[in-house]
């Protein structure tokens, strides 16, 4: 009977190694720009207290109630609203609290067509038939849209950026994939 405890403990070791790579693989290091964000998610939150059209405030597209109604909001604007709310505010804040890269991703794209949908919004605001009653596009429509620009870029340049300690652990998978196939042609050769 031999004794295979030094392979055991490599192999342990390699799946140590594999744990820890997958979890630093999975988190997000936004550094300054997390304080960018927060910000943004901050001014985010304000622009639904300022006048999205007229006497609506955001709150008031994003319920729907009697104001929104009078001012004719038309449905780019309410899944704006509701974009926003959702993927720049929650799992942008999510994102932040949590460092994970997925929530971070889910941002992204939730304000990424937000984005979209905001200019329908601001553009639907704009040519409102002469029958409709309503006002342009208020300030709050038109920082949200530009807040959630900025969310969008931001968001972008931390998902796709690589931590240093992701750089690392890179390196050292393709060292040790190297020295592992060295190993398996040295040995291959000697048989």
């Amino acid at each position: 009977m031999t004794d295979n405890r030094p392979e055991d403990d490599l192999e342990q070791y390699r799946k140590d190694i594999d744990a820890a790579e997958r979890k630093v693989n999975s988190e997000i290091d936004p550094g300054l720009r997390g304080v960018v964000v927060a910000v943004g998610v901050l001014l985010l939150l304000l622009s639904f207290a300022l006048p999205h059209t007229g006497g609506a405030n955001g709150w008031d597209v994003l319920v729907g109630n009697d104001a929104a109604v009078a001012e004719s909001i038309a449905l780019p604007s309410r899944v704006f609203v509701w974009l926003a709310l959702v993927f720049g505010v929650v799992f942008g804040a999510l994102a932040l609290v949590t460092r994970r890269w997925a929530l971070a991703w889910l941002s992204l794209a939730g304000c990424a067509v937000a984005d979209v949908f905001g200019m329908l919004a601001i553009w639907s605001r704009q040519t409102l038939s002469p029958s409709d009653p309503g006002g342009g596009p208020g300030i709050g429509l038109i920082l949200g849209w530009i807040v959630v620009l900025v969310l969008t870029f931001h968001w972008i340049r931390v998902v796709w950026s690589r931590t240093a300690v992701q750089l690392a652990a890179e390196q050292e998978r393709r060292e040790k994939t190297a020295e592992a196939e060295q190993r398996d042609i040295w040995g291959d050769l000697n048989k």
